[in-house]
């Protein structure tokens, strides 16, 4: 059976008992930064086991993406090592939200496993929690399980939580025994053993329970259930392969892996780790990027960095020595393109994101290795073979050098690593991610109030879509986190209300401003944000009067900002197009800011865009506002917008329904935000600048509307007014500039060519004012209005004239005096320009000093600068005759 047919069965298995297919959510968890990655299936319905929100079905089935390189569950180490941990893998799962409980999953996970996929019964087995006899009494009585094959385990093993906060529960695992051959041959093998005879395939989570961040377990809403079954072992099991490599999912990842290297996958151990390691790296980055991750070095971007860079350490194990990995994505693509769509959208995307990236990585390769054989030279000199635990994880963190690269490359030369010390920085690391995943993870907490006000029923509907204002009546009041029944006049608050024509803040437009008004009360509205997805805020300063829940309120956003701000998302849609039309079908939103006085678009790419691309950008964005296009709105089924063609964005959260933004012959977009109804409306657009925010992703920020207008009005002024200034028109303005520029240099190098001719005259009569004491040449003069590079040439020139000596220059500069000492080198040995400087400084009221050929100091004793020079002499002759005293 291949694995698309697997995937297949299970979904029409279970949509034939009455669950709802659900689309496998993105590896990024929505609104839920207590995760790193997606890593099974129930995440994207925490929500709902929480009782925080509610779905039109109580059954569910999908087939998860999800990720397993960061936080609590991650296994990229391992990945390569064993035949079954992978960074990137399918979850296959079954969900019941307060409807059937233990009996039922038990059931459909028996039937499904022995009657629709055929597994004998004999060789399965089943755990379950020690304490849960209700699970035991279902599989001996309700499945007939004889009861030596129900084994119960500790916590560790048989009680699953999504991470360190979140929904949990006790579980039952189903395990297939593959046979003695199979297994580790020790006389206590036996269910729960480490080796790979019996096989967890299916995990039956019984949600029954909520762990907060003190680690206090409460009873959910209603008990439900979250199972989940890996895609790769199942089919590995059922194509008769122990090892999840061997399957359908990874063989033509494989053959393409040998191809490129010309190393036989099944030949040697080392190799064959190296090829399993770049083959589920190959998933891991195709997926990652598809979903608008880009390789950084913090978070996701920073595990998608050392994903990229493991497979690429490994291509070199198998002696491939430029970049690789970006050609092998594209089989990846055509492997799971089908059941994926997003990563065909997202191929060229991808294939740049890793090739960048890898270029990128040969380059600190060579430099991370360039450092390990001068610490290793450093090391024998000092007769010492320990790699210190500190300098291994500098290369692992900066250089993307795991442990055991480093030591496989020391071991050749005879020495070790110091794994003790590397795991204690490892540990300082972990414990820095942990504390700022936490942070995060408070954050949420902290809006906690919200959730629990939807838990108990609170809604505010938004009706701004048709409505500019209305009249709703006030449900709750908040005051620093706290319901309250009243507020009054300067208090600062926020209100909810039954529904508003306020926006909330959401999909990066901002929230609307306002007022909001009743019987003897006014309230200022400065800001409305949507911190679930059912209620909106309202935050408010009470002007005049009392504000008290249950009373009726008029409510009117500030129009004229709306307007402004609706042309401005718009323009966002347009602007997205016409990058996807002039740079490729790869460009997607990485993020938007919409504002009344302007936007900010974010998206992928990899280069700069010329001025003859920013041009066309913005030619087709006032194209389509020129034709005026109907923009309409429409709420339909996620999947069938998405066949439609409208284009889904990361990071955003959609439900069953959306809302689809439309404009006519230019885009389709899920949207939530508020729109012109023709792009007319829009005016005008220009784009202001283009910049990077992060690799791979570029910013477009622009203006619309009468601000447009007044921005291209003002550029049109400064023109005609510098075209005046320069007596042309405005079109001959540009070249009129570089003439003058062209000019400008050519002045600038006349005057440096005179200045040089006036020094070397000056220099020929400065000569005529050399001394000697004893037989040293000494020339000490003033040099004012002499910038101090000016006085440094000037003194090379003299002593370049004077063949052998000592120079000292003094200048008033900046109102400030300037010493400086110059000796030949000839002379350098007998006198010091850094202690000439030294003696002379305290007469100007400074210090300083240099070089023995060249020092300098400086002073605020302008007025002593003449009494420095005539004292330059002397010092020379004192440090003449302290040569010459006997020692």
């Amino acid at each position: 059976m291949k694995s698309s047919e697997i995937r297949k069965n299970f979904l029409d298995y279970f949509s034939g008992k009455g669950h709802t297919i659900v689309p496998s959510s993105g590896l990024v968890p929505e609104a839920d930064p207590t995760l790193l990655f997606t890593n099974a299936g129930m995440v994207q319905f925490k929500k709902v086991f929480l009782g925080e929100e509610k779905r039109e079905y109580q059954r569910a089935a999908s087939c998860q993406k999800c990720m397993r390189a960061g936080g609590k569950h991650n296994d990229l180490e391992n990945v390569g090592r064993t035949a079954r941990h992978h960074t990137f893998f399918e979850m296959l799962g079954n969900f019941s939200f307060g409807d059937y409980f233990k009996e039922g999953a038990i059931e459909y996970g028996w039937e499904f496993l022995t009657k629709v996929l055929g597994l004998p019964e004999e060789r399965l087995w089943v755990t379950i929690f020690e304490e849960d006899n209700e699970a035991e009494r279902i599989w001996r009585d309700r499945i007939g399980l004889r009861p030596e094959r129900i084994k119960r385990m500790g916590e560790e093993d048989n009680f699953w939580s999504m991470g360190d906060v979140g929904p949990c529960g006790p579980c039952s695992e189903i395990i297939i025994d593959q046979g003695e051959g199979v297994g580790c041959g020790g006389p206590s093998c036996q269910v729960g053993c480490d080796c790979d005879r019996y096989l967890e395939l299916w995990n039956l989570v019984f949600m029954q329970f909520n762990r907060d961040a003190d680690g206090v377990i409460t009873p959910l809403p209603s008990p439900s259930i979250d199972t989940g079954m890996g895609l790769e072992r199942l089919t590995a099991v059922l194509q008769g392969k122990l090892s999840n490599y061997d399957t359908d999912l990874f063989a033509p990842i494989i053959e393409r892996v040998e191809k490129m290297s010309g190393v036989e996958y099944g030949r040697d151990p080392e190799q064959d780790l190296s090829i399993r390691a770049i083959s589920d790296h190959s998933r891991a980055v195709t997926f990652l990027i598809s979903e608008g991750i880009l390789p950084s070095n913090e978070g996701r971007g920073y595990v998608l960095r050392r994903i990229i860079r493991r497979a690429a350490r490994h291509g070199r194990f198998l002696g491939i020595t430029e970049p690789f990995l970006h050609r092998i994505t594209g089989t990846v693509i055509e492997l799971l393109g089908e059941a994926y769509p997003e990563i065909v959208r997202s191929g060229e995307l991808v294939e740049k994101a890793t090739k960048g990236e890898e270029e990128r990585f040969f380059e600190t390769l060579e430099r991370g290795l360039a450092m390990l054989e001068e610490e290793m030279q450093s090391l024998k000199a000092r007769k010492k073979t320990v790699i210190p635990g500190s300098f291994a994880f500098k290369l692992y963190d900066t250089y993307g050098f795991p442990l055991d690269l480093t030591a496989d490359i020391v071991l050749r030369e005879g020495f070790t690593v110091d794994e003790e010390g590397f795991n204690e920085q490892m540990n300082i690391q972990r414990l820095k991610a942990r504390r700022a995943w936490k942070g995060a993870a408070e954050e949420v907490a902290g809006r906690d109030i919200y959730g629990a006000l939807a838990a108990e029923g609170v809604r505010s509907r938004f009706v701004g879509y048709h409505l500019e204002v209305t009249s709703s009546k006030v449900v709750r009041i908040l005051k620093d986190g706290k319901a309250v029944q009243k507020a009054y006049a300067g208090d600062s608050v926020e209100i909810i209300t039954e529904e508003t024509p306020f926006y909330g803040e959401s999909g990066g437009q901002v929230g609307d401003t306002g007022t909001i008004v009743g019987k003897e009360v006014s309230i200022e509205v400065v800001d409305t944000k949507k911190p679930v997805e059912e209620i909106i805020v309202h935050r408010c300063l009470v002007k005049e009067g009392t504000v008290s829940v249950g009373d009726t309120l008029e409510m009117a956003p500030d129009l004229e900002k709306r307007a402004a701000t609706c042309r401005n998302h718009t323009a966002t849609h347009l602007i997205h197009a016409a990058l996807r039309k002039v740079l490729g079908e790869h460009v997607r939103q990485a993020g938007s800011l919409v504002t009344p006085s302007g936007l900010r678009f974010d998206f992928n790419h990899f280069a700069p865009l010329t001025d003859e691309e920013m041009e066309a950008v913005e030619r087709e964005v006032n194209s389509a506002i020129r034709k005026n296009l109907e923009v309409t709105t429409e709420v339909l089924a996620y999947q069938e917008a998405v066949e439609r063609g409208a284009l889904a964005f990361f990071g955003e959260k959609y439900g069953e329904t959306v809302r689809m933004v439309r404009i006519d012959e230019i885009s389709s977009e899920l949207c939530g935000g508020t729109h012109v109804t023709t792009t007319g409306d829009i005016g005008l657009i220009k784009i202001l600048s283009e910049s990077s925010v992060a690799a791979g992703v570029r910013r477009i920020e622009a203006i619309t509307g009468e601000a447009a207008l007044k921005t291209l009005n003002e550029s049109y002024r400064i023109l005609t007014e510098c075209a005046g200034i320069l007596k042309v028109s405005r079109t001959e303005l540009p070249a009129r500039i570089r003439r003058l520029m062209e000019r400008q240099k050519e002045l600038e190098k006349e005057v440096a060519s005179l200045k040089e001719s006036r020094k070397a005259e000056s220099a020929k009569e400065l000569l005529d004012d050399v001394r000697k004491v004893d037989d040293v040449s000494i020339l000490a003069v003033r040099a004012d209005s002499e910038e101090p590079q000016e006085l440094r040439k000037m003194a090379d020139l003299l002593r370049s004239k004077l063949g052998s000596g000592i120079v000292v220059l003094a200048s008033k500069y900046d109102g400030k005096a300037l010493l400086l000492a110059s000796v030949t080198r000839d002379l350098a040995g007998r006198f010091s320009a850094g202690e000439i400087i030294k003696r002379l400084a305290p007469i100007v009221g400074g210090r300083g000093g240099g070089r023995p050929e060249m020092a300098q100091a400086g002073g605020k004793l302008v007025d002593k600068i003449d009494e420095a020079i005539e004292e330059a002499y002397r010092i020379v002759k004192e440090m003449t005759e302290e040569r010459h005293q006997p020692q």
